[in-house]
C-alpha cells in the first residue's frame, strides 16, 4: 500500500536539522506518496553509503495481462553496489527492494531506511550487495499514464510490475539469482507474488506491511472510494482533464485517514481547527504534486492480487513483518497468522504497538525490523 518516494538528495548524509530541512521539502514535493509515512519519521545518523546510480531500462513490446501492449515501457531504477557472481556464473549478492503504491524507489534513500540498512557494516553493506531498487509501472520515473497516454496508457496490475521487475533484473541487469527480495507495502505484496512466480529465483524473501490475501473487507473500500470518486467526477473528463479533478482532493483526504495509527493522529491534531489545518495544508499539496489518473491506475493494479491459491508454491525462506496499528492490515483479522501456516519455510511477526510503531509507514522504519532482517539472511544462508 501507499509509501514515500521522497526526492531526497542521492548520495548525501544527511543529519539533524539538515536532514528535516530536506525530508520536508521532499514530502511537499511529493505528498501522496508521503502520506503513508509521515509519521515514520525518524532522524537517525545515516550510514556511509554509496550514492546509488540512476539509470532506464527499455522493454520493448511489453504485453500486459490485459492483452494490451506498450511498444516501448520504460523502467526506471537506482543500483547501489555491485553484483558478483560465483564460479558457475550464478548472481550472489543481489537484493531487490520494492516501493509502495505512488511510491518510488527514491523513498529508500532516507535516513531510516537506507540509514540504518546500506551502510558499512550494516545488514545490506551495499559495499558487499548489489541492491537495486525500482521504480514500479505506472510510478516514479517509469512509464505511467501522466507521461502522455493518460488513459490510454494499459491497465497494468501486479503482475504486470513483477514480470517488468524480472526483466529488469535478468535481461536489464544480468542478474539470474537474488539473496533477497523484499518490499514494503505494494512491494511487500509483490514479494509473495515473486516468491510463487519464480520460486528458485531467491535465497529469501521478506514482504512487510502486507497481506497474502485477495484485497477485500476495508482494504478494498477504501480504494473503491478513491477510484469512484476519480472516475464519478465530472471534472475528471474521462481522464482529460486539464487541471487536476476536485476528486483528487477526496483521494488525498482519505490516505490522509489511512495512513498513520490513531494515537499519533490524535497527537498531530488534537483539536477540530488543528485537524482542519492539517489536513487542508496536506489535501493542497498534493492537489499541487500529484496526478489523477496515475493515483487511479496505481490503485486499480491491485485487481489481480491474489497470492492465496498458491502459497504452497513458495520454496524460499520468507519472513512475513506487520504492525498491531497498521490500520490497512489490521492484525485482528487473523489472516497473516492463518495464511503463513501454509508457506513452507515461512514465518510472521507483528510488531506491538509503541512509540516507535507509526502505522502501515513502520514499515520504512528499519530501526524495528532490522534485527529480525539479519537472522533471515543467517538462516537462509547457503
Amino acid at each position: 500500500m501507499p509509501s514515500i518516494h521522497s526526492k531526497l538528495q542521492i548520495g548525501v548524509k544527511l543529519t539533524g536539522n539538515a536532514a528535516a530541512v530536506m525530508l520536508n521539502t521532499a514530502m511537499m514535493r511529493c505528498p501522496l506518496a508521503a502520506a503513508f509515512l509521515l509519521a515514520a519519521v525518524r532522524f537517525v545518523d545515516a550510514g556511509d553509503y554509496p550514492a546509488p546510480a540512476e539509470s532506464d531500462y527499455a522493454i520493448r513490446d511489453f504485453k500486459f495481462t490485459s492483452g494490451e501492449t506498450l511498444p516501448e515501457l520504460r523502467i526506471h531504477y537506482r543500483t547501489l553496489g555491485k553484483a558478483n557472481k560465483d564460479s558457475q556464473g550464478k548472481t550472489t549478492n543481489a537484493v531487490l527492494i520494492m516501493h509502495g503504491t505512488t511510491g518510488s524507489g527514491a523513498q529508500f534513500i532516507r535516513p531510516e531506511f537506507a540509514g540504518e540498512l546500506f551502510g558499512n557494516a550494516q545488514p545490506l553493506d551495499a559495499t558487499k550487495f548489489f541492491i537495486v531498487l525500482p521504480d514500479g509501472i505506472g510510478h516514479g520515473k517509469s512509464s505511467k499514464p501522466s507521461d502522455g497516454l493518460r488513459t490510454k496508457f494499459p491497465r497494468y496490475g501486479y503482475r504486470d510490475m513483477v514480470d517488468a521487475q524480472y526483466r529488469l533484473l535478468t535481461d536489464g541487469l544480468g542478474v539470474n539469482h537474488a539473496r533477497l527480495v523484499m518490499g514494503t507495502s505494494m512491494g511487500g505484496m509483490h514479494t509473495w507474488l515473486w516468491g510463487e512466480m519464480h520460486p528458485d529465483f531467491m535465497d529469501a524473501l521478506m514482504p512487510l506491511a502486507s497481506l497474502p490475501t485477495q484485497i477485500s473487507g476495508r482494504n478494498r473500500a477504501w480504494r473503491r472510494v478513491i477510484i469512484d470518486a476519480i472516475r464519478d467526477d465530472p471534472g475528471w473528463s474521462g481522464g482529460e482533464y486539464k487541471t487536476q479533478p476536485p476528486s483528487l482532493r477526496t483521494a488525498a483526504e482519505m490516505l490522509w485517514f489511512m495512513s498513520s495509527n490513531p494515537v499519533l493522529r490524535q497527537k498531530e491534531a488534537p483539536a477540530l481547527a488543528k485537524t482542519d489545518e492539517a489536513l487542508d495544508k496536506f489535501v493542497a499539496d498534493i492537489v499541487k504534486a500529484d496526478d489523477a489518473n496515475d493515483v487511479l491506475y496505481a490503485l486499480e493494479a491491485s485487481r489481480d492480487y491474489d497470492p492465496g491459491p498458491d502459497l504452497e508454491k513458495i520454496r524460499a525462506p520468507l519472513l512475513a513483518i506487520n504492525s498491531a496499528d497498521d490500520l490497512i492490515n489490521p492484525p485482528e483479522l487473523g489472516i497473516l497468522e492463518r495464511e503463513i501456516k501454509r508457506v513452507p519455510h515461512g514465518r510472521a511477526l507483528v510488531i506491538p504497538l509503541s512509540e516507535k510503531t507509526r502505522g502501515h509507514g513502520s514499515h520504512t522504519t528499519a530501526a524495528l525490523w532490522r534485527d529480525e532482517l539479519v537472522r533471515l539472511l543467517t538462516e537462509s544462508a547457503k
